[in-house]
């Protein structure tokens, strides 16, 4: 059976009530966003004592934490940026196992100056994939020696994207300690999402072994080719919806064929958590709701 469960940074509240909201809406289990009022990783709040508390508190609530989120562009075309980026993934690493998981997430990013998810030719480059490569390898190493695994989400506009990308990124780094976060609606662009479930049979045919958590989000054509935000109080990575000719909105707001991604996904791991994202607070109950009637209605 698949378990649902939501990315914490929805909540924009303390510690303790983001746990009693998502209990109250009956999740069972989290990806941990230490992005809280009282606690922001982000800000350098994050201490090891405040790791255990946070992992404490998950634990009483019988929430499990399946991943740790640490979202950054490491392959930033600034060098103080990237770096800073970099050490900034590499501290999530540090305190991963303290916070309760060993799964660390994050994309790889682009070269894109302003924005993690636009698109910059230099992406598909083979200098760039040759230097994003090492940047993994160097995470990966470290992810070892901290006995964690570094899941990699990758996006279409990011250097790492297709299906083609990501066999070659695992064949080259060739190590048990990374993994990939299951999204389909991350490979999804104009010229493509016309063959959805062709693109979700290949997704799975190709990639299955790799994948470690799944989420729950949709896609659909955009009018609106712009970098899409959403006006919520959270993190830039969690406002994000999408950019260029592709929206990426809550769960059953767009055209992913649901029936068959879930059948997929329990077909491949059928005890996978499966994470909603790209919500508003107040749309989280309707996406729980399509995302439950799902699975039930497909038997997983």
């Amino acid at each position: 059976m698949l378990s649902v469960g939501i990315f914490t940074g929805y909540y924009p509240y303390t510690i303790d009530e983001t746990i009693k909201q998502i209990k109250d809406q009956g999740f069972s289990c989290v990806q941990l966003d230490v992005s809280f009022k009282d606690c922001d990783a982000t800000r350098g709040e994050l201490t090891h004592e405040k790791a255990v508390e946070i992992r404490e508190k998950f634990r009483d609530a019988n929430l499990p934490i399946i991943a740790i989120s640490a979202y950054t562009n490491f392959i930033h075309p600034n060098p103080t940026k990237r770096q800073a980026n970099i050490d900034y993934l590499k501290m999530m690493i540090d305190h991963a196992r303290t916070l309760g998981s060993a799964y660390v997430c994050s994309e790889t990013g682009t070269y894109n100056e302003d924005s993690d998810w636009v698109w910059n030719d230099l992406n598909g480059t083979e200098q760039v994939y040759q230097e994003t490569l090492a940047i993994v390898k160097d995470i990966v190493a470290y992810a070892e020696k901290n006995d964690v695994t570094f899941l990699v989400e990758n996006y279409v506009n990011n250097v790492i994207g297709s299906v083609e990308q990501i066999e070659r990124l695992f064949n080259d780094v060739q190590s048990d300690n990374i993994g990939l976060i299951c999204d389909p609606t991350n490979y999804f662009k104009e010229s493509n999402i016309g063959n959805m479930d062709q693109e979700l049979e290949k997704i799975f045919d190709r990639l299955s072994p790799y994948m470690k958590i799944a989420h729950a989000k949709d896609c659909k054509l955009a009018a609106d080719v712009s970098e899409k935000h959403a006006a919520i109080d959270a993190d830039e990575s969690h406002t994000f919806r999408g950019a260029g000719g592709v929206e990426l909105p809550a769960a059953g707001l767009g055209d992913l064929n649901y029936d068959l991604y879930t059948k997929l996904l329990y077909k491949h791991h059928s005890n996978m958590p499966l994470i909603i994202e790209h919500v508003d607070e107040g749309g989280i109950p309707a996406a729980k709701r399509f995302v439950d009637e799902t699975l039930k209605k497909v038997g997983a």
